[in-house]
């Protein structure tokens, strides 16, 4: 008996360290947090996720000895996870208020939060009175929108509910609020980083955030932890270093802009080239009059009048573009493009020109509510982006399959027709997909993914760095930039005023876009007779060759072929228009860029010489031999021998095959396009961008090949017959 109570006593000694005044050191300290709070808790574009809270509870664990465990499910699934026993404390931003007192044991506050009104710099509102008839932001389930609610009546203002700050801060930009209402600390967070707002009234004192556990649990050591930890921070300094860190000194507007709104840069090119991508509405798109339109093209149209320099805008799509860039063809980008610092290596960037969001998206009626209900999913991304990059990051966390897609259209048809159960996407380019007829939802909040910036290659053209950045200081200040932005976001739905047909029916998209497609057909059918032409004369001298008695001239034959034949017509494309110009960059020094058109047409040439060459060389050896040994007996040179006997008999042998030949290449043609040509399967894709019409406007396309190769074929057969 003695034995067995020894035995116990001992068993409860040993848990006296878990239940009295703290954790031994050994314990991990499973802690939980929100996923986008910022400043207390949010993923950097280093995919690391950093914030107040983090700073604190990282201190907090180093001074108390625990081993750190802390993840960021998102606040209602923190909360949840802390009351089921799946995590040991909650770090989240928590109010501490009365209900949640019976449920769960707080620390001593760590931070007295307001909410504050705030408008953009420019706009002084430092009453609430002043608010009367005009529309003020806030984000639903907040203290904000509650105290919004009390107060409408008194001050005559109209409230506009938003489900993110980011969302909301768009409007405020775009000028469709006129003010908003958010905690201060986010509030401040975001003037810290760079966003132009200001603060002019006292916050309201809505209560305190704390450090968290399940009440009754065997946790509440870790809060008397917290609590002496988060008073000696305060008393040696370490807290207020955090603050500063993430509030700074101040909460007037900051600013990471360098330009100077009244500087003008200087020009050394009498102009300048440069380059977006071809499908990204709102930042760039075709209208249906067929000119390009957007918040890039506007913006940087603005830049070159307020700064006095000279634009020549092309769109050949995203990647095309920065390879253009790279390789001399253009002087700089501006297509939406995310600024990291992958992208600093190779790119001088301007100051952010917009901050984005990304998002994911379903078909409506979805079951997907949450990251977790993507497990044996296939979830799309175009290569390349912040959505690439984040989802191929999840993707073992969350169990789904990702898969790349080159350009918008197609990964949003993919959606719609069930090929992908979801797809992430910048938040914009969502959204006004969304208000274009997709019938898609965005169940998850977004994930900041950074911001956009116009770019040169690294170390050349700084002026015109420094022209866009004086004319995008310049822009803000006038308010023209606010304007741009409100055009194409303010409502959601970017203007175009040239839009008179409907272009849900195929006559409407044919009565819209007739000229761009006639101007595709054109490109398709020059490119395709020209190369074609090219292609017969490279063909016949490497076909000749290959059945030469010269054994030098049928090696060289063969290699041209096999290497021609080898390489997918894409990459040869893509060498010969970034490749090429890269290549004698670096052995010259000098850029040489070649133009879209003539090296689609090389590589055509190319790549169709190589198969007529082997169309030739089987004509020829389809010949019997005996016809070649009779005629050189009668004393005829191989090369008479050639001309008079053998060629007129394989010609007829070859003219299917050239035909067949000719067919082919006219299809090649819409591989080239990845280059940025604009050619008939091009202009297509273009269209589609803007009006989501995939279906109507692929079924055109097919039917336009259809006749076009059909109407060709009958004319080469008829000349086939005539030459018979």
């Amino acid at each position: 008996m003695k034995k067995t109570l020894l035995i116990l006593l001992a068993s409860v000694v040993s848990l006296l360290p878990i239940y009295i005044g703290g954790v031994a050191s050994a314990d991990t300290i499973q802690v939980v947090s929100d996923t986008a709070y910022a400043p207390f808790e949010f993923k950097d574009s280093d995919q690391i996720y950093k914030g107040i809270d983090v700073d604190i509870i990282t201190e907090v664990a180093k001074r108390s000895g625990w081993d750190l465990d802390m993840t960021y499910p998102g606040f209602d699934a923190a909360v949840n996870a802390v009351q089921s026993g799946q995590a040991d404390a909650l770090m989240a931003g928590t109010t501490i208020t009365n209900a949640r007192q019976k449920v769960f044991t707080f620390s001593d506050p760590y931070y007295d939060t307001k909410i504050v009104l705030y408008t953009r710099a420019d706009a002084k509102i430092s009453e609430y009175k002043a608010l009367k008839g005009k529309t003020v932001g806030v984000k639903n389930g907040t203290i904000a929108q509650s105290f919004l609610e009390d107060n409408k009546d008194k001050y005559g203002y109209t409230i506009k509910s938003f489900d993110t700050s980011d969302l909301m801060n768009n409007s405020l930009d775009a000028g469709s609020i006129e003010a908003a209402m958010d905690d201060q600390p986010v509030v401040q967070y975001a003037i810290k980083q760079g966003k132009e707002y200001a603060i002019n009234m006292d916050g309201e004192a809505v209560g305190s955030f704390g450090f968290a556990v399940k009440k009754g649990s065997q946790y509440e050591g870790l809060v008397e932890d917290f609590n002496t930890a988060l008073a000696d921070m305060k008393k040696d300094g370490t807290y207020a270093q955090i603050m500063a860190k993430w509030l700074g000194a101040e909460t007037s507007t900051a600013s990471k802009a360098t330009g100077d709104a009244s500087a003008k840069a200087t020009p050394v090119k009498k102009s300048y080239k440069v380059v977006m991508d071809s499908s990204f509405a709102p930042f760039e798109y075709q209208s249906d009059n067929g000119e390009y339109v957007g918040i890039d093209v506007d913006l940087i149209k603005a830049i070159a009048e307020q700064q006095g320099f000279t634009l020549e805008l092309s769109n050949p799509g995203f990647d095309a573009a920065l390879n253009a860039v790279q390789a001399g063809q253009a002087d700089a980008v501006i297509a939406g493009m995310s600024i990291t610092d992958a992208r600093k290596e190779i790119f001088d960037f301007s100051d952010s020109y917009y901050t984005s969001n990304i998002i994911l998206a379903v078909k409506e009626g979805s079951i997907v509510k949450a990251y977790k209900d993507l497990k044996g999913m296939t979830v799309g991304a175009k290569n390349g982006t912040a959505s690439y990059s984040f989802l191929e990051e999840h993707a073992n966390e969350y169990g789904y399959t990702l898969k790349a897609f080159d350009e918008a259209s197609s990964m949003y048809d993919s959606l719609n027709a069930g090929s992908v159960d979801a797809i992430m996407d910048d938040e914009a380019i969502l959204k006004y997909a969304i208000q274009q007829g997709r019938k898609f939802t965005t169940p998850i909040d977004g994930e900041p993914s950074g911001d956009y910036g116009f770019a040169v290659k690294k170390g050349s053209n700084p002026e015109l760095i420094a022209m866009f950045n004086n004319g995008l200081a310049a822009l803000r200040k006038s308010g023209k930039y606010d304007e741009i932005l409100a055009k194409y976001l303010g409502d959601g739905k970017a203007t175009d005023s040239s839009k008179t047909v409907d272009e849900t029916t195929i006559s409407g998209l044919l009565s819209n876009n007739y000229k761009q497609l006639l101007s595709g057909l054109g490109t398709t059918l020059s490119l395709t007779l020209i190369s074609f032409a090219i292609a017969m004369v490279i063909g016949v001298i490497f076909g000749m060759m290959s059945v030469s008695p010269s054994g030098v001239l049928r090696t060289i034959a063969s290699i041209f072929v096999d290497v021609v034949r080898g390489i997918p017509l894409m990459i040869v494309a893509a060498f010969i228009f970034w490749g090429i110009p890269n290549l004698i960059e670096s052995m010259t020094g000098n850029q040489s860029p070649i133009n879209d058109f003539v090296a689609a047409t090389i590589a055509l040439s190319l790549n169709g010489g190589a198969y007529i060459a082997e169309i030739v060389r089987g004509g020829i050896e389809a010949v019997p031999v005996g016809q070649m040994e009779a005629s050189r007996s009668l004393g005829l040179p191989y090369g008479k021998t050639m001309q008079k006997v053998i060629l007129p008999q394989a010609i007829k042998l070859m003219l299917p095959n050239f035909i067949n030949q000719f067919v082919i290449s006219l299809k090649d043609t819409t591989i080239v396009s990845a280059i940025g040509l604009v050619e008939l399967f091009q202009t297509g894709k273009i269209i589609i961008a803007r009006n989501y019409q995939s279906f109507r406007m692929y079924a055109i396309l097919a039917v336009i090949y259809l006749v076009m190769i059909t109407l060709l074929t009958r004319l080469a057969k008829r000349l086939e017959k005539r030459h018979n």
